[in-house]
């Protein structure tokens, strides 16, 4: 009876991944594929089975083997195993070996992270050297369990719930662009061993997948059986989870892209968020725009977490002034209209820096460290121009012509436009929702150290033009550059 179940795995199996291949689409143009192979059974039993496919699918196979000099001898029998079975299928091989210990000294990450990167770049250098649109690696439902579960137990939103995708983009860390097909994504391990025995394919054993030191090897061994026990098809179950938890990723993509037009705006160093926009998104929508920017902005998401995600949601709720350290090297600013993410400085803080004091030229033009400043007085008697933020008109005969412009003091104090009483420039520019990062970087206009303009704000009340005055001082501040 056991013979027969091999014998029947054997045969469905080739058909039941082809299903698999056409319903996601994985191989829609003929060409070179790369055939990630270590030597072990999912990877045989991949390798075994595209090679019969080859001819339906239009492709022309590439093994890609990496000794990853971890295990000493039982790696190099790895690499010879591949080597002769690439032989006996007449499929061109390339063998290889990396010290995986030396990058993750250098890169500071653990040793499962340094054997994928390193395994990633080492098969995205062949698929560009063989011409291939793609990798094939030997993920299977079982992997697909184990994976949800590592996500759960590390903490995880939707994303991580929804595991692997059966084809999917991997961005490494010099930039390059991989893209990974997984054909037995739906293949159960059980199917594997027995479609291995039936074809008399002999594959090797991999020593570290027993080894308790990863976490992966303590969740197959230990979690995986325990769940058996309440569910027998937890597999099933946590592999459908993810299918059902993909198509509602794929909705929430639709309506963050809708979203992220008037929430997200991208600028040369990274990105400008509509605090108000994405505060009245629901917060799930709201999540999904964030991190759907942010993986388009940096081509790889495995390093962020829900816990920034919703670090950066609470910093858009918070007073303004909130800084957040995040991966990639990106900083959060948080601000009262708009927040941002950057590698660079605070985009926020568009005014240029603003030191020491500066004597104005009255009449004629005064250049400041980015700034250029024209003063003209207007004789006789005239209405008030609207002044558009940047352009002042003052009483000449209150201010006089002996002006300066430097940048806020402690303890300054002024009295702006409209009000009685003299008010902290502090308080102010809190009110006003002056952007924190600008605050020491907003020209004041002074007469005899008495601020007169707060360039850009207000003016103070006590040097506006009234019925009375004789002559205007119009005053324009014009950025540089």
């Amino acid at each position: 009876m056991r013979v027969i179940t091999h014998i029947m795995v054997a045969r469905q199996l080739p058909h039941q991944v082809l299903r698999f291949i056409e319903a996601y689409r994985l191989i829609e143009t003929p060409g070179p594929l790369v055939v990630g192979v270590s030597g072990g059974a999912d990877s045989m039993c991949l390798l075994h089975i595209l090679h019969a496919l080859r001819d339906r699918l239009g492709t022309t196979l590439h093994i890609a083997h990496l000794n990853h000099r971890l295990r000493g001898a039982e790696s190099d029998a790895d690499a010879d195993y591949v080597f002769r079975m690439a032989r006996n299928l007449g499929v061109p091989a390339t063998i290889e070996e990396r010290d995986v210990k030396a990058y993750q000294s250098e890169y500071r990450c653990s040793l499962e992270e340094a054997a994928r990167e390193v395994r990633y770049a080492f098969l995205s250098e062949i698929a560009e050297s063989a011409g291939a649109r793609a990798v094939a690696v030997a993920h299977t439902a079982d992997d697909q369990a184990e994976t949800i579960l590592l996500h759960l137990i590390r903490g995880t939103g939707l994303a991580g719930l929804r595991g692997m995708r059966p084809l999917s983009k991997w961005t490494l860390p010099d930039g390059t662009l991989i893209t990974l097909i997984r054909p037995l994504l739906e293949t159960r391990r059980a199917e594997i061993e027995a479609y291995c025995i039936a074809n008399k394919l002999e594959p090797r054993l991999d020593s570290s997948n027993l080894s308790p030191e990863f976490l992966r090897n303590r969740v197959r061994a230990e979690i995986m059986p325990k769940l058996r026990e309440y569910n027998p098809n937890i597999v099933e179950s946590l592999c459908r989870t993810a299918r059902i938890i993909a198509d509602d990723i794929a909705y929430l993509d639709e309506e963050a892209a809708r979203a992220s037009s008037s929430a997200v705006e991208e600028f040369a160093h990274g990105l400008i968020l509509d605090n108000k926009t994405l505060a009245a998104l629901p917060p799930a929508l709201g999540r999904h725009v964030l991190r759907s920017a942010f993986g388009k902005l940096v081509g790889n998401l495995k390093d962020i977490e829900l816990v920034h995600i919703d670090a950066v949601m609470e910093a858009l709720a918070s007073p303004a002034g909130k800084k957040l350290s995040l991966p990639f090297g990106f900083t959060f600013y948080g601000d009262y209209e708009k927040s941002a993410l950057t590698r660079g400085e605070n985009p926020l803080a568009l005014l240029p820096p603003l030191s020491g004091e500066h004597s104005l030229r009255i009449p004629g033009q005064t250049p400041l460290p980015g700034w250029r400043v024209t003063a003209d007085v207007i004789g006789g008697k005239a209405q008030t121009p609207a002044g558009d933020g940047f352009t002042a008109y003052l009483d000449f005969g209150l201010t006089g012509a002996d002006l300066t412009v430097r940048g806020r003091r402690e303890g300054d104090r002024f009295c702006p436009l409209g009000m009685a009483e003299p008010k902290k420039l502090q308080d102010f520019m809190v009110d006003s929702k002056i952007p924190r990062p600008w605050r020491d970087r907003v020209p004041l206009v002074c007469a005899h150290d008495q601020i007169i303009w707060v360039v850009g704000w207000r003016i103070d009340h006590r040097f506006r033009v009234t019925d009375s005055t004789r002559r205007m001082l119009r005053l324009k501040f014009e950025l540089e550059g």
